[in-house]
């Protein structure tokens, strides 16, 4: 599903590496933690997943795709296919939990009929949908984090990217939400997260990226964040 061959990323006119000469294979219906220091190039290999932005050199392939090589009409038919999860959920507050779902799909053309459809359903998936007429400042940071995941799934994309998606949550939302995404998996859908929450990956064992200044140093099948 995703190739990564010797992509590298530099910043500050070439002074300083993101990411150096890394290569991973990503199949289809994987779950896959990136771990990591900060600085170490998580957040950088999630934009490049985006498309948001270009390596200074390498390739990418998604689905059999140079998506290096992509128009703009290609680039947001990927960005279609994606759903993202972010820390700070970037939930819009003047909306309520339905609104919220539905303009990601509002933004991509689906009809209002589409939309009634589609949205019950993915907050049903999260737990939500008897919280959609409330507003985000109404809802607690674990739920906040759950309208996050369904604005994501609720376009139905093969590959959730998720950034640091528990950094805000207390011990007990952040199991949560993970467990919602190992759900999110299971039904078939990749699932790539850069997370700093230790204990939370090695109680999933789920397949583990340790990158460090860049460089991949560890990739392990059901691993753990240390060696």
């Amino acid at each position: 599903m995703i190739e990564i061959n010797k992509v590298s990323m530099l910043y500050q006119g070439g002074k300083i590496h993101a990411l150096e000469e890394m290569s991973l294979q990503l199949k289809a219906g994987e779950f896959l933690f990136l771990v990591g220091p900060s600085g170490a190039g998580k957040s950088t290999l999630i934009k490049l997943l985006f498309r948001e932005q270009l390596p200074t050199k390498g390739e990418i392939y998604f689905e059999g795709k140079d998506i290096l090589a992509y128009k703009k009409e290609d680039i947001l038919a990927h960005r279609r296919s994606i759903g993202m999860v972010f820390q700070d959920y970037k939930l819009i507050k003047q909306k309520t939990v339905f609104e919220n779902v539905a303009f990601a799909l509002e933004i991509l053309g689906f009809s209002p009929k589409e939309i009634q459809q589609k949205v019950p359903k993915a907050l049903e998936k999260v737990g939500l949908g008897h919280k959609e007429n409330a507003f985000p400042k109404e809802l607690s940071g674990g739920e906040q984090q759950r309208v996050g995941i369904a604005r994501a799934i609720v376009k139905d994309p093969v590959l959730i990217l998720a950034d640091e998606p528990t950094g805000n949550l207390d011990r007990d939302n952040a199991l949560e939400v993970m467990k919602l995404f190992e759900n999110i998996n299971e039904e078939g859908t990749t699932i790539i997260i850069a997370t700093h929450a230790w204990d939370l990956v090695d109680r999933m064992q789920k397949r583990v990226v340790a990158l460090s200044s860049g460089k991949l140093e560890r990739d392990e099948r059901g691993g753990y964040t240390h060696e």
